[in-house]
């Protein structure tokens, strides 16, 4: 049902069953996708893309154009998966250049006031809590957890299954499957409690302690932890996906047990 009081663009492509509510704005160049709905007070900007069965609550402003001096008024995009809910006053920010769209999957929750600036890649699954400010260029990866009034500075990377502890802040990358916490922010143990409710079996969870035992609590840098990784375990789908995160992080790990 679109409501008489919600204003929407005659260039918008909404699909069966989209709900919009009062004093909600859908401009040109927007696409939302079946069963969708729409609150009050959402103001969602062209170059937009919204998959089936959201759902985007009042005062959220989607696909505004990136707070970055480089921006040239080039032609970007945000894209939003399927079944992904966006509470209370989100704001979510087109690309720029870099990766010429921002993105977030399907099957994700941004609680209320969370920021998503340019070009950054949100995975699917993911939860970002209250407050919670991603800068431009960051990327998160599927299942990944961020309490509340977490601030991640640009171009970080965070691992799949990870999960960072409120009110930190992310100067570096976040391997997977791991608790982050402290300041500086620092591996805390790994991310036991989500990994077996996602269905990881007790002998992967026991796999992945042993390579981050290795990595963070036997050796104190990354180089040498690296090297014990190769020689004291097999090759495994973890170990090789941690290898390969920390192997492709040229902005720097975050720090092991203190």
């Amino acid at each position: 049902m679109i409501h008489s009081l919600a204003s929407i663009s005659e260039g918008a492509k909404l699909g069966e069953n989209v709900q919009v509510a009062p004093f909600s704005t859908i401009y040109d160049d927007v696409v939302i996708g079946e069963g969708t709905i729409i609150g009050p007070n959402v103001t969602i900007y062209a170059g937009t893309r919204i998959g089936k069965n959201c759902e985007i609550y009042p005062g959220s402003v989607i696909g505004a154009v990136p707070q970055d001096l480089k921006f040239a008024g080039e032609y970007t995009t945000v894209e939003i998966g399927d079944h992904t809910k966006i509470r209370e006053c989100v704001t979510i920010h087109r690309g720029t250049s870099d990766k010429w769209k921002t993105v977030v999957g399907s099957n994700c929750l941004l609680m209320g006031y969370v920021h998503v600036a340019h070009d950054c890649i949100i995975g699917n699954n993911v939860i970002l809590a209250n407050y919670t400010g991603l800068s431009g260029h960051v990327q998160i990866d599927d299942y990944a957890i961020l309490e509340g009034k977490v601030a991640a500075q640009q171009f970080m990377h965070i691992g799949a299954h990870a999960f960072i502890a409120g009110a930190s802040l992310v100067r570096k990358n976040v391997p997977p499957f791991v608790r982050a916490a402290r300041e500086p922010l620092s591996y805390a143990g790994i991310n036991a409690v989500g990994l077996r409710r996602r269905g990881f079996s007790e002998e992967n969870i026991k796999h992945i302690e042993d390579i981050y035992r290795i990595l963070f609590v036997q050796n104190n840098n990354i180089s040498k932890g690296l090297a014990a990784l190769n020689e004291e375990l097999p090759d495994s789908e973890f170990k090789n996906q941690v290898i390969s995160f920390i192997q492709n992080s040229d902005k720097g790990i975050i720090r092991g047990l203190m």
